[in-house]
């Protein structure tokens, strides 16, 4: 059974944090939408809230319908998406995205999550990266480092919260270490509330 208290753990952190939410790829649809609904519900819901969601994995829509299962208003969430391009899924874009060619474009989904960071200016500010391990099949390692040193810093120091999803095996990975290097905080979501 999913873990119920992530979104508790999430609330009582300040902004500027920067927290891995660790998905067990065996169970990964139960973990990843409780993480969904930590993070878009419980935590961007709170008021004055807006999240940024970089789909790297998903697709912006699909992660959009299971937001609006979560009855999560449109208004609270923006997306930056930059899968929808290679898998020629870009039929249907949605108002409230911003579309990128590649999870290659580093440098471009910076721009743009700082772009709707200034669009959509909140008092409490979430970014969720969905996933490294996605950006890490894209990029080599340097550069992936390099993008969230500049980018989690630049979002701690505007007290921004800053989720990234991981998918980890058992043995730790080099983009694990590398995360683990940037981070505050890492929430096993298996082992969450237990």
């Amino acid at each position: 059974m999913p873990p119920v208290d992530i979104g508790d753990r999430l609330r009582s952190l300040p902004g500027g944090s920067a927290v891995a939410l660790k998905l067990d790829p065996r169970e990964y649809a139960d973990h990843y939408f409780a993480v969904l609904n930590a993070t878009l519900r419980d935590v961007g819901s709170e008021t004055n809230a807006h999240t940024v969601y970089v789909a790297v994995t998903s697709p912006a829509a699909f992660v959009w319908t299971l937001a609006q299962a979560l009855d999560v208003p449109r208004e609270r969430i923006s997306f930056v998406d930059a899968i929808s391009h290679i898998m020629m899924n870009y039929s249907n874009p949605l108002e409230n995205a911003t579309y990128v060619d590649s999870p290659r474009a580093l440098e471009e989904i910076m721009l743009r999550v700082e772009f709707l960071l200034r669009k959509f200016p909140h008092p409490r500010s979430i970014v969720v990266i969905d996933s490294v391990n996605s950006l890490a099949i894209h990029n080599p390692p340097e550069l992936l480092s390099e993008f969230f040193h500049i980018l989690l810093n630049n979002l701690k120091s505007r007290s921004v919260l800053t989720l990234v999803l991981e998918t980890s095996d058992e043995e730790q990975s080099g983009v694990e270490q590398m995360l683990n290097l940037v981070v505050d905080e890492t929430i096993d979501v298996a082992r969450a509330g237990r």
